[in-house]
């Protein structure tokens, strides 16, 4: 039988329920001999006179680096800025030992970007309606092995 119990829809940022949870998922991964890594990466791209141009926000999860969050400023875009924080957040996960990058976009937002930037599609949400379709990329830095 299911207890019942109170789910409470929290209306605010609550770093102990997330801090909480992420010690949850942690220990259970650890206790299956997979320990995440837990290292966080912030990347900020400025000029010279100190403007944000952009930023990328990732983690080591499961021997893969993961890109959580990648933006290049309006004013700053079509210039490579994208470009040069993905290649170094990819050499920073290759100097760490990784075995690649992985990441999300909508199709509205930069598919052919990454596909550019040599990673390959390794799945999909479907467009439903009015939801846009939403693509998982990845690139693997040992090329002798596939990825599945």
């Amino acid at each position: 039988m299911t207890e019942r119990v109170h789910i409470e829809l929290l209306e605010t940022d609550d770093g102990l329920l997330t801090g909480t949870v992420d010690t949850i998922l942690d220990e259970a991964a650890k206790a299956q001999g997979q320990p995440f890594e837990g290292r966080k990466v912030q990347l900020r791209a400025q000029d010279a006179a100190g403007r944000f141009l952009g930023g990328l926000i990732g983690a080591h999860l499961q021997r893969w680096f993961f890109v959580k969050l990648l933006a290049v400023a309006p004013e700053a875009r079509g210039r490579g800025i994208g470009a040069q924080l993905l290649a170094r957040a990819e050499a920073l996960a290759r100097a760490d030992g990784l075995v690649g990058i992985y990441l999300d976009t909508f199709e509205f937002q930069a598919p052919r970007f990454y596909l550019r930037e040599g990673y390959r599609e390794v799945g999909r949400l479907p467009k439903v309606g009015d939801a846009p379709q939403r693509i998982w990329f990845a690139k693997e830095f040992n090329d002798t092995r596939s990825m599945t």
